[in-house]
């Protein structure tokens, strides 16, 4: 059952960034084959006052115009000239928050995964927002859509308690100052997919 709006419309990011851990990301093919994966590790962006976040000082651009929809849209970035980055917007319209999607613990059709990225070790296969892309068949196609539709959407899946997860700091974002050493990033504890402990 896919999650709904209420969810994402809550204003405590960070809460949902934890709560994202365990619920399945589900994104049917063409022929409408389920590929799913349990998300594993997230990082909060909490907009206008997150020098981190694309929408520090509620910057509107052709790029992160969709970060200021609904809480329960999908922003999309392109980073490196190569990988997309699979965000959830969170929080009330104009509220540009977001929640990137940094790994993932492939639960249906791994096999449409493993043709997708080609051979490698499976711990290799969805542990980062880059690789998880690839393997879901995520592009940029899929920004602006919304969570409750037919092109992707979660659900609930795996309940984790507290002492299931770990914090830390964000991953490559040394220029955002104070903002650079908060503990916004959150993962399964053991979980072999995190992109990095």
């Amino acid at each position: 059952m896919k999650l709904e709006r209420e969810f994402y419309l809550r204003d405590d990011t960070i809460q949902i960034a934890k709560d994202l851990l365990g619920k399945l990301l589900v994104v049917p093919t063409a022929a409408n084959e389920r590929v799913s994966a349990m998300i594993v590790e997230t990082e909060a962006y909490l907009g206008a006052i997150d020098k981190a976040a694309h929408s520090y000082g509620n910057r509107r651009t052709k790029r992160t115009e969709t970060m200021f929809a609904i809480g329960g849209t999908v922003y999309i970035f392109f980073i490196y000239g190569m990988y997309f980055q699979f965000n959830v917007v969170v929080g009330e319209k104009d509220s540009p928050h977001a929640i990137l999607i940094r790994a993932v613990e492939p639960v249906e059709n791994c096999e449409i995964m493993r043709q997708r990225r080609g051979k490698m070790p499976e711990k290799n296969l969805t542990s980062g927002p880059g690789k998880l892309c690839i393997a879901l068949g995520i592009d940029k196609i899929f920004n602006n859509e919304d969570l409750l539709g037919e092109k992707v959407w979660l659900e609930d899946y795996k309940t984790l308690s507290a002492g299931d997860i770990s914090s830390g700091r964000r991953v490559g974002i040394d220029y955002a100052g104070e903002f650079a050493e908060k503990p916004w990033r959150f993962w399964v504890k053991d979980n072999k997919f995190v992109s990095r402990k």
